[in-house]
């Protein structure tokens, strides 16, 4: 065997150790891009929250059960009678909530209206929240404006 070959062997079987098993040092000045620190949206009050759930029950986006857990006395079965009819949608659109407000009469109650536009059609929305003993907010009243019909 001649030297060549055995530094040849040597070469191939020689023990790895940290320094070699490095990856080669970075040449390359760019560096990842910054994550772009995401805003948590702001917690919405009950009355928010539940213009959004109507919204969607009342646009037929939602079914009317996933409200039963939410509401109380005469709200339900006033949503069973308007879902049906989707009073909030229009032809080819998705409603928006253009502005919603509340006023608490007293403590554990809210009486919120809300704004909704669905193409060229702008509705109004009330309904009526009280907090039960669990702490958690149910609708128990809610009416929509009928719809205008356009000669």
């Amino acid at each position: 065997m001649s030297d060549t070959e055995t530094s040849r062997t040597h070469t191939t079987t020689y023990e790895r150790t940290a320094a070699t098993t490095r990856p080669p040092a970075r040449r390359d000045p760019r560096r990842p891009a910054r994550v772009i620190s995401q805003r948590r949206r702001p917690s919405l009050q009950p009355h928010e929250r539940f213009a959004e759930q109507l919204l969607a029950v009342l646009s037929g986006l939602r079914p009317v059960h996933s409200m039963l857990g939410r509401t109380i006395g005469e709200a339900y079965d006033q949503l069973v009678r308007l879902a049906p009819t989707t009073p909030l949608r229009a032809r080819n659109t998705t409603p928006v909530i253009r502005t919603c407000r509340g006023f608490h009469p007293c403590p554990g109650v809210v009486e919120a209206w809300a704004v909704i536009a669905a193409g060229n059609q702008v509705r109004a929305m009330a309904f009526r929240l009280e907090q039960s003993p669990d702490l958690r907010w149910r609708c128990a009243a809610v009416e929509v404006t009928p719809r205008r019909h356009q000669n």
